[in-house]
């Protein structure tokens, strides 16, 4: 796209450039933070341990802060979330022993964080 310009309107056009820019990047920014963050549920959910499969179908993800640049979701337990932590650290047992960890969050944040990386990066480089 080219389009002449002259010397005193030079400053806006490049300040309309780059909102335009930050425009399209903070849109393709949130819908990768979107997608990992399903992304995150979806595996927390496959990687959970199942007993009765309560605990695995608990999981949500909650929009927690959004505005025109900043966008956070929780992925979060609300019925199950005193479990979590016993199940992916292990804990001890009332008459003695420990029960081992069944590690299913850190793997799926992992890959999330990878997953966000990777689309941020996409977003930003195809604009």
């Amino acid at each position: 796209m080219s389009r002449r310009v002259s010397i005193d309107g030079l400053a806006d056009a490049v300040m309309q450039e780059l909102d335009n820019y930050a425009d399209t990047t903070t849109d393709g920014v949130k819908a990768a933070v979107k997608k990992a963050a399903n992304t995150v549920k979806k595996e927390i959910t496959a990687g959970a341990p199942e007993k009765s499969g309560r605990y695995a179908k608990s999981w949500r993800t909650k929009t927690t802060k959004e505005s025109s640049s900043v966008l956070e979701i929780t992925v979060y337990s609300p019925t199950r979330y005193m479990l979590a932590h016993l199940l992916e650290h292990g804990h001890a047992m009332r008459n003695g022993g420990r029960v081992a960890a069944r590690v299913h969050i850190a793997p799926a944040e992992q890959d999330g964080i990878e997953q966000l990386e990777d689309e941020i990066g996409r977003t930003l480089r195809n604009g």
